[in-house]
């Protein structure tokens, strides 16, 4: 690894402020050996292997061969040194190592990490695809024994069948997962393929006729709060085109705005009056943009609600400040917004160790997005809103 090209974080620039944080959107990258340790024995043969020219590492997988992504493991570079393509040694360490990870957590001055992405395996093989699930679950719950206060995961299991789903998320929960993340949408086995297999965890079949409101997936819900398990969609609805490098930064405030959608098919399906207690979280959503959409859906109820009919007994709003929460990395205009109907439950995250990620100088940012906001609505945003979506216990 280049020394040279990664910024200095033996101290973290500013002061540590002066309350709990929980980073509510923190990731991990389990290096591609993870899948034949972690795979069922049957699928081992199977798994990913690693190959490198000195240049770059390859990932050789079902017949393909491809450069090593960086693109989310480029924390503490500097920005004009982030890399699309490299080696595993060129990733920052703590994405797959958790003694590193939680030495860049003191750094940083991160209290707890909820710890998100990974998995699963991009491949044609359907039954090697559910499995990868289960694989990644195992291995992220191995990483966060290593320090069980400070390292809270989240599960990710696949939407293709509602017990299948149950049964995974039971694991999940029984394996010490805070949370569990699932598909924007419904998937469909109809249009399972190696190309968008790793695409369809986060966006599921957008297209499909099967939604969350649908009394198909009440047992879920149910047995998401008989667990007391928040739900979690990330940045899944609209996937940037990350085919076209050029469409990437059109695209990506366009995922996050996206997010909404989910939202409004359970909210105005009437998901939270049957399950009054789920909870779901639009991670890495960004805030700034709540404060619109709840008034909009308000008005919208009152306007329409007569002719079209939706499931909500109550104004929408309601619901966003009961069931409804929302991460942000850097969002000042939301912050501003924070006292605004509907606009409570948002959560700071870092994104570390991906390339928009505060990483190292979380603390600096904090403060300056924080400036002048009262104490105990600083805790609520930094840790307090956190703790309660994911049932932490402090």
């Amino acid at each position: 690894m280049d020394a040279k090209i990664f910024e200095d974080v033996s101290e973290a620039r500013g002061q540590k402020v002066d309350v709990r944080i929980v980073d509510a959107d923190a990731h991990v990258n389990p290096a591609p050996a993870m899948w034949a340790e972690y795979l069922a024995p049957q699928f081992r043969d199977l798994a990913p292997t690693l190959e490198s020219d000195g240049e770059f590492d390859y990932v050789v997988f079902e017949g393909s061969r491809k450069k090593m992504i960086m693109l989310g493991a480029n924390a503490g570079r500097g920005t004009k040194d982030f890399k699309g393509y490299g080696k595993l040694s060129d990733m920052r360490l703590g994405g797959w190592m958790a003694p590193q990870r939680l030495e860049d957590m003191d750094k940083d001055g991160i209290d707890t990490a909820i710890l998100h992405g990974g998995g699963p395996l991009g491949t044609a093989n359907f039954d090697l695809y559910i499995e990868s699930f289960a694989a990644y679950n195992r291995w992220v719950s191995d990483f966060s024994s290593h320090d069980k206060n400070r390292l809270k995961f989240v599960g990710y299991i696949p939407m293709l069948d509602v017990d299948l789903a149950i049964k995974m998320m039971r694991e999940a929960h029984a394996a010490g997962a805070t949370a569990v993340n699932i598909p924007a949408f419904p998937q469909s086995k109809a249009v399972f393929n190696k190309a968008e297999a790793q695409a369809q965890a986060l966006t599921g079949d957008a297209t499909g006729s099967r939604q969350y409101r649908d009394a198909e997936f009440d047992p879920f819900w149910k047995a998401a709060c008989d667990l007391d398990m928040p739900i979690c969609f990330h940045l899944g609805a609209r996937a940037p085109r990350f085919f076209a490098q050029e469409n990437i930064l059109p695209d990506m405030p366009l995922n996050r705005i996206a997010m909404l959608e989910m939202a409004g098919v359970m909210l105005f399906g009437g998901v939270f009056d049957r399950f009054p207690s789920l909870r779901i979280g639009l991670i890495e959503s960004g805030i700034g943009w709540m404060s619109w959409a709840v008034h909009f859906h308000n008005r919208s109820w009152e306007m329409q609600r007569h002719w079209i009919g939706p499931k909500n007994v109550h104004r929408p709003s309601d619901y966003w400040e009961k069931n409804i929460y929302c991460s942000f990395v850097s969002d000042p205009v939301g912050v501003e917004l924070r006292n605004h109907l509907g606009c409570k439950n948002i959560m700071w995250s870092s994104d570390y160790p991906h390339g928009e990620t505060t990483f190292p100088h979380s603390q600096q940012v904090i403060a300056d997005e924080l400036a002048g906001v009262p104490a105990a609505e600083r805790h609520w945003i930094l840790a307090g809103c956190a703790d309660k979506f994911y049932g932490i216990s402090k």
